[in-house]
């Protein structure tokens, strides 16, 4: 073996280890999506946003989550297919009829539709009048619905708490909304 050949080789499995060492890093950093924790007293349900699906909005409804903008809001919309949050009116049972109008008042202003589909345990965000209109409102598939493919922006999916969503009535209150 050639004089210096033994510190080269020793210096290309250090670079070849630490190569690994960091891809491995970033493919773990990049697998952990945010998960948004929403606390009830019918219980928890957890949900797994999606910033390359949609980054402005995703980024727009985590902005509200750490100011506390949902915290103390009633579930203003609930059916057979959907739970729905996030108009501040709905703090006040006296303004019930207005309830699902309100917003945080900043539009996102963009339109981000996702190639999936909107299946049960699906996130989207509420407009009236467009997509480019969605702002604070969240809403929760309890069933599949395909109407909404293309026309609603989707941030991301349950992954814990189904049971509670099927479970959430007008106008049970989120007593808080935090990043796990």
């Amino acid at each position: 073996m050639r004089r210096g050949a033994i510190p080269v080789l020793v210096a290309a499995f250090a670079a070849i280890a630490f190569g690994e060492s960091t891809v491995g890093r970033a493919q773990s950093q990049a697998a952990a999506l945010p998960v948004v924790v929403l606390e009830t007293a019918k219980g928890t349900i957890e949900m797994e946003l999606w910033p390359a699906e949609a980054p402005k909005s995703v980024e727009h409804v985590l902005a509200l989550v750490r100011k506390n903008f949902y915290r103390g809001l009633r579930f203003h919309w609930v059916n057979s297919g959907v739970i729905q949050i996030g108009d501040p009116t709905s703090r006040d049972m006296t303004r019930k009829a207005s309830w699902g109008l309100g917003g945080s008042g900043t539009p996102i202003g963009v339109e981000e539709y996702s190639k999936k589909k909107f299946v049960r345990g699906s996130v989207g965000l509420a407009h009236r009048g467009g997509a480019k209109a969605s702002d604070s409102q969240i809403f929760v598939l309890k069933v599949t619905n395909p109407t909404l493919d293309g026309r609603n922006i989707m941030i991301g999916r349950v992954t814990k708490g189904m049971d509670v969503v099927d479970k959430i009535e007008v106008p049970d209150v989120l007593k808080n909304a935090t990043l796990k």
